[in-house]
């Protein structure tokens, strides 16, 4: 068997550190010694792009908001799906992995970056959820391995009671929050369902093919008129 071959290393701001590693044509993103992202398993980060574009349906000029780039899955899912007036704004907080995309692992984001509905954003994806005028129709976020801060401690706050509100605030009516994870994590559902959001709790496949681990991707939608109170179990499939 090949062996893994480091290629670069890269500091989060506030966190661990980002390792690239590469092994004949599969590469890995361990954050620390865990497993991150690889470029052999992508369905699930797909499916976050895919199943948030069936929910939206084909209402013109959408809004994304993409919380990690990572190796660019759920961006060039998200190319595909979107309609073609969509604005999709990609966050990443690690300069680094923002150099990978254009040096060692350009081959696996193709010319995604350069599509004209893509803007590409240096910083911290809460800022940015806070910070827009605008408000969005989707909210994507894969910034760690679940809702936890593995990454970095301050990424708890995404997860949150508060974080949960900050996303709801910044969608606009029908628009939908969509949180990957490797794992369940019942305190999570919980959480998302206190809020107010109508949820959604998914297993999907690891692998593009239907094969590998089962990952998991919660859909909390804003319905217009909806309260806490009104709100039930998380739908799970």
């Amino acid at each position: 068997m090949l062996p893994w071959i480091e290629l670069d290393r890269a500091k989060v701001p506030g966190g661990t550190e980002f390792v690239l590693r590469q092994r004949g044509t599969e590469f890995t993103i361990f954050a620390g010694t865990i497993g991150l992202m690889g470029s052999r398993m992508s369905g699930s980060e797909e499916a976050l792009a895919t199943l948030a574009a069936e929910r939206l349906g084909n209402r013109a000029k959408q809004r994304w908001l993409i919380g990690g780039l990572g190796m660019g899955f759920t961006l060039r899912a998200a190319l595909k799906v979107a309609p073609v007036d969509a604005e999709l704004i990609v966050v990443e907080l690690v300069p680094g992995v923002i150099k990978w995309a254009r040096g060692a692992l350009a081959g696996i984001h193709g010319d995604s970056l350069d599509d004209p509905r893509v803007r590409l954003r240096e910083g911290d994806v809460g800022s940015a959820m806070a910070g827009d005028p605008q408000k969005f129709d989707a909210i994507l976020l894969d910034v760690d391995n679940g809702p936890e801060g593995l990454s970095r401690p301050a990424n708890d706050r995404l997860y949150s009671h508060g974080g949960i509100a900050a996303a709801k605030a910044a969608l606009r009516p029908g628009g939908l929050v969509a949180v990957w994870s490797v794992a369940p994590d019942a305190k999570f559902t919980t959480r998302l369902q206190q809020s107010g959001l109508t949820v959604e709790e998914l297993r999907v496949r690891a692998g593009t093919t239907g094969r590998g681990a089962r990952h998991v991707i919660w859909l909390g939608t804003n319905r217009p008129g909806t309260t806490r109170a009104g709100i039930g179990s998380a739908r799970r499939t």
